[in-house]
């Protein structure tokens, strides 16, 4: 092989010149052509929750840039596609495009374990391939029963911000302040798009500034009469400091239910067989009375608490009636300021949703017993409420306060609009005079178009029909 080798190198000089120009030509036209990439651009408001198609891999620099390397495989990531872990859910927040026209977009997983660059396609703002928007929560039905929660160990179970791992900026909820002996109150329900794992949204009712989301387990179940058998994560639904014995505790028993309850006391004096005092509290600051109230099981209400007598290591015999709870249907009575032309305008007869009126409605006011028709002063508080005023005025009448509404209207020139309503206070008495707790009550609103930018919708509207 070395005379071989030996004898090749003797070729003539014109021969060895053109081989190795013809080599060097090879070399150049073969090395690896890379693309450059663009200036990178934060999404800032348009960042969003994004999850991986498991189509492409995830790089440290756009990956047809020259010294990218490779954060997630396609194997890797094709697992975080499939995964049902909301913190193998990414975030989207910045772009880079390549002189090749690809789009790159700078992900990063909810748990920061993987971050990186990751081909979307060929037109910016969009995505074609890699990523696809994601919603990391779904909505869920707020639980029958709303108040009363206590938070059950905060050491494995704590408020956020946002369902852990739905948010990239959720982060835990300071408990400063916060008693465990703190009631709180459920206002909102989610599922994680992922797990479909419920979390409830809680305010401290000691405390409003205290609120967030915490993990619910299974929810309130209202066909569970033992409130101690209630699966519901961080949550429960007595107060635990005190454990219950018969030297200071009374058993509620809600008559025709199956249902019962534990008052614990704190009162230092209690034992068995003394007399509850009417100040003696639990844990949670309430009463014998107030308790027996509170506990009471979804979709029923206490008919007189009498608590009078009641013994510690007995039990109180509580009567409940069904209760109801009525929507009310929203519509237009009158519409002025007509004409203006503007799109889409409002007619007397319209039915009104919350994407139209901002009422804070006093819900409590709208739940009674079952049957049991709304007396007129009654329905004089709830057409206050519906007005966006508070009192209890004896008979409905007086200057109806006007309502922002929550839709912009345009005219041909630009011009943006709202309506503003008012209750039309008589019809109301009028069309709910043989109304009944659990029936659809009718309010009327005279709608006025003005020019301005309308308001934020109210956040509770669960009892418009």
């Amino acid at each position: 092989m070395r005379s071989s080798f030996a004898k090749s190198i003797y070729v003539g000089a014109a021969v060895l010149g053109l081989a190795g120009l013809s080599a060097v030509t090879t070399t150049t036209a073969s090395a690896k052509s890379y693309a450059t990439a663009g200036a990178y651009t934060a999404l800032a408001d348009k960042s969003q929750n994004v999850t991986v198609t498991g189509t492409n891999a995830i790089y440290s620099k756009p990956g047809t840039v020259k010294g990218a390397k490779v954060v997630a495989s396609k194997k890797t990531v094709a697992k975080l596609a499939a995964s049902k872990k909301s913190s193998d859910t990414f975030y989207a927040y910045g772009t880079k495009t390549t002189n090749r026209g690809s789009v790159y977009y700078k992900i990063v997983t909810m748990d920061k374990k993987y971050r990186g660059y990751v081909y979307a396609g060929k037109t910016a703002g969009t995505f074609t391939a890699g990523i696809k928007a994601a919603e990391t929560t779904t909505a869920a039905t707020t639980p029958a029963r709303t108040t009363g929660y206590y938070l059950k160990d905060v050491s494995k179970n704590t408020l956020w911000t946002a369902p852990k791992y739905t948010d990239i900026n959720a982060k835990k909820v300071s408990l400063y302040g916060a008693a465990k002996t703190d009631p709180f109150t459920v206002d909102k329900a989610a599922t994680k798009t992922k797990e479909g794992s419920l979390y409830y949204h809680v305010t401290d009712s000691k405390d409003s500034s205290i609120s967030g989301w915490i993990y619910a387990g299974k929810g309130y179940d209202t066909t569970i009469t033992d409130n101690t058998k209630q699966d519901l994560g961080g949550l429960t639904l007595s107060s635990s400091d005190v454990a219950p014995t018969s030297d200071n505790s009374v058993t509620v028993v809600y008559n025709g239910t199956g249902s019962k309850a534990v008052f614990v006391s704190t009162d230092k004096d209690a034992k068995a067989g003394k007399l509850v005092a009417k100040d003696a509290k639990n844990a949670a600051g309430q009463t014998l009375s107030e308790f027996v109230k509170s506990s009471a099981p979804a979709g029923y209400r206490v008919v007189g608490a009498y608590t009078n007598g009641a013994q510690y290591g007995n039990n109180v015999y509580v009567n409940v009636t069904e209760a109801a709870t009525s929507k009310v249907q929203l519509r237009v009575d009158s519409v002025e300021n007509n004409k203006v032309a503007i799109a889409n305008p409002l007619v007397a007869g319209d039915k009104l949703t919350a994407k139209d009126i901002s009422v804070n409605m006093n819900t409590a006011l709208l739940s009674g017993n079952k049957g049991t028709a709304y007396t007129p002063h009654e329905l004089n508080v709830i057409a206050i409420s519906l007005n966006g005023q508070t009192g209890t005025a004896k008979t409905i009448k007086g200057t109806a306060k006007t309502i922002k509404g929550t839709v912009p209207y345009y005219a041909s020139n630009g011009t943006v609009y709202h309506y503003e309503f008012s209750l039309n206070y008589s019809a109301f008495a009028s069309d709910n005079r043989i109304a009944q707790y659990g029936d659809t009550l009718v309010a009327s609103y005279k709608a006025n178009l003005v020019k301005g930018d309308p308001t934020t919708p109210a956040s509770n509207t669960d009892w418009i029909a």
